[in-house]
């Protein structure tokens, strides 16, 4: 089929352009040289001697250019080709002075570079408000060494003008040689900061026209006023004070970096710590050695005025299974099975209530019991764990000593997890493991930490809890089945007895006062706890040889102690099994709790043995209470009526507290 031809567009009777093909270079070129135009033979010529100038043959290149045009038009197959001539570059000319010093200006130099870093400064109010003289008029009028920076900067408003001149930081004049910090940022002396165009600094200022301060005058105002937000304990600042001055003396560069004093983390192999954190380093810092003498007041039955303080600490790792007071300072201690031990200074005021002074962590040591040496002149801290040894803290030199086992009593010794301390604060008794016979009680001496005697109990089931005598001269020791032995150092076993109607005896306290020193430690109250829930409350002071408790009961003619006497008050109002009994230093609250049920806690009033009913409420955050602590009040809070200091803790890790008062 033949192809059909395309025919133009015709649109208003035009046709479409339609450029023609690009024909051969060398066709035009010989086109070229066949026409003898001067003007185009002028415009091939290449140049080789001086160029005329651009004014010159103006005339002959237009007529060219009109024969080139008649050309094109009488041929339509050619194309219009025009060849500009080609133009020399003009030459660069030397730069004059002139050139030279604008350049310089604008763009800078090396020197000018140098310069300007040497002169750098953030500062941009220095001689901005200061007196311009004469002198400095003549420099600025001068231009000629004037760096980069100082002709050009970055405006970002106004800046408010200091009434007088800038304030001078006052540290290098208030602060102590000793308490220079380590490590100073040469910036703050160029940083400047208004104080007054910032509401929230106002605050720092120390007169109405005080604005403008450098940097480490405004880091010294903010530590000051946060001191003033938040002072350290009164009883402290002293001993801090002496404390930053000594550490560096003291305290390696490279163990301070590594770890801190105030929260050591031991190895069962390596227990050379640090001292503790300077705190409880010197003795005066804690001087409260002695009281003077305060008319106890006595609490009325029914009704306790008890008020919540601060909590102590919020929900930790784990729970809180020992809590201790110290005798004499106002020190809690406080541990778990989270391996820590937390010493929290008792200052219940605000801002900063029950400030932590300090933690030791051991690795691999769930802590069962930890306490205070009951002597003030000692400042060791005895922890102890399920596991064949035990610890010995001293908080005045920083050493943890391990004593992994007592010499010939091992086997009936494999776990030292449940211990306590006599009040006088010489020995140290251990609950054995051993159940062969009945139970075992070790006795260390609690200077050498040499085993010293054993008290072995005729009870089925062996030892459920033990406790010391008011004058530390014997135990008072409980067997599951409810027989109670009463053992002293003297006369070994002085009497026997058992609880009335003892279900699974758990626990055993003593509290008060007898009035008859020297006989079975002058405590007045014993208290003991089954598994039923039952707390039988006794009352010493009523045993003697001569008057039975109870009309009917027998008696042991040779030390006065009945072998069944009668409770003067078997409680009742927990119904699972007690786990705390804790009587006040005064012997006149029994606490009693069991941590198998939430709030499952009751204050019991002595002598008339009876409950408080308006505590605890069903508000009252208790939990499930896994330790109880009674600790004394100060001086100055026992003249104000204060009675002792309740410490609560629970499985959720809280330490809350409370104050009851007369």
């Amino acid at each position: 089929m033949a192809p059909v031809a395309t025919l133009p567009h015709k649109s208003g009777g035009h046709k479409r352009y339609l450029s023609a093909k690009k024909s051969d270079p060398a066709r035009f070129q010989s086109e070229l040289e066949s026409e003898g135009s001067d003007a185009d033979a002028g415009a091939l010529q290449l140049a080789k001697g001086p160029q005329e100038p651009a004014w010159e043959g103006f005339d002959d290149q237009d007529e060219g250019k009109a024969s080139e045009k008649g050309v094109g038009s009488s041929d339509s197959e050619s194309i219009d080709v025009e060849l500009e001539s080609t133009k020399k570059e003009k030459p660069i000319l030397p730069k004059d002075a002139e050139e030279e010093e604008l350049e310089r200006i604008i763009f800078g130099d090396s020197v000018g570079f140098k310069q300007g870093l040497e002169d750098f400064s953030l500062d941009r109010t220095v001689g901005a408000y200061g007196d311009i003289t004469d002198e400095s008029e003549a420099e600025e009028a001068d231009l000629d060494n004037v760096a980069d920076q100082d002709l050009f900067f970055f405006d970002a408003g106004p800046v408010p003008a200091p009434a007088g001149s800038m304030a001078v930081a006052k540290t290098a004049e208030s602060d102590d040689e000793d308490d220079k910090p380590a490590w100073e940022d040469s910036d703050d002396e160029r940083l400047v900061v208004s104080l007054a165009s910032v509401p929230q600094l106002r605050k720092l200022r120390e007169t109405a026209e005080d604005d403008m301060v450098n940097g480490n005058e405004y880091a010294r105002r903010l530590r000051k006023q946060y001191e003033r937000l938040y002072p350290p304990p009164e009883w402290a600042v002293h001993a801090t004070g002496r404390m930053h001055k000594k550490r560096r003396r003291t305290m390696n560069d490279d163990e301070s970096g590594d770890e801190s004093a105030s929260d050591m983390d031991l190895d069962e192999e390596d227990l050379s710590t640090q001292p503790l954190a300077k705190l409880l380093m010197d003795a005066d810092i804690l001087s409260r050695t002695t009281r003077s003498s305060v008319k106890r007041r006595k609490l009325q039955a029914g009704t306790v005025d008890i008020q919540r303080l601060k909590d102590v600490s919020k929900a930790g790792p784990s729970a809180i299974t020992s809590l201790s007071f110290h005798p004499t300072y106002p020190l809690l201690l406080s541990s778990g099975p989270s391996s820590t031990l937390y010493l929290h200074h008792v200052n219940p005021n605000p801002p900063n209530p029950n400030p932590l002074l300090t933690s030791l962590h051991i690795k691999r040591t769930p802590l069962t019991t930890t306490a205070f040496h009951p002597s003030a002149s000692d400042a060791r801290i005895f922890l102890s764990a399920r596991r064949r040894y035990f610890h010995v803290w001293n908080i005045a030199t920083g050493k943890v000593e391990k004593v992994s086992r007592i010499y010939g009593h091992q086997h009936e010794q494999r776990t030292m997890e449940f211990f306590s301390l006599s009040p006088d604060g010489k020995y140290m008794a251990l609950r054995g493991s051993s159940r062969k016979g009945g139970g075992v009680i070790n006795i260390l001496d609690a200077r050498t930490l040499q085993w010293a005697t054993q008290v072995r109990v005729e009870s089925r089931g062996g030892v459920a809890d033990f406790a010391w005598w008011g004058d530390g001269s014997g135990l008072s020791i409980a067997g599951k089945n409810g027989e109670v032995t009463e053992w002293s150092f003297e006369d070994g076993v002085v009497g026997r007895w058992t609880d009335e109607g003892a279900v699974g005896t758990t626990v055993i306290a003593l509290g008060g006062s007898s009035g008859r020193d020297g006989w079975l430690g002058g405590d007045r109250w014993i208290a003991i706890g089954s598994s039923s829930g039952v707390v039988n409350i006794y009352d010493r002071r009523a045993w003697s040889q001569n008057n039975a408790s109870v009309a009917g009961a027998q008696t042991n003619p040779d030390n006065g102690i009945p072998k069944a006497p009668k409770p003067v008050r078997a409680l009742q109002n927990l119904t699972t099994p007690i786990s705390h009994l804790h009587f006040s230093t005064d012997g006149q609250i029994l606490a009693m709790a069991s941590r198998w049920k939430n709030n499952a806690m009751r204050l019991v009033h002595l002598p008339s043995a009876t409950v408080f009913k308006n505590w605890p409420t069903e508000k009252t955050p208790l939990g499930r209470i896994t330790a109880v602590a009674w600790g004394r009040p100060s001086e100055e809070e026992e003249r104000e009526g204060s009675l002792a200091q309740l410490a609560v803790a629970n499985e959720a890790g809280h330490v809350r507290m409370w104050e009851v008062k007369a």
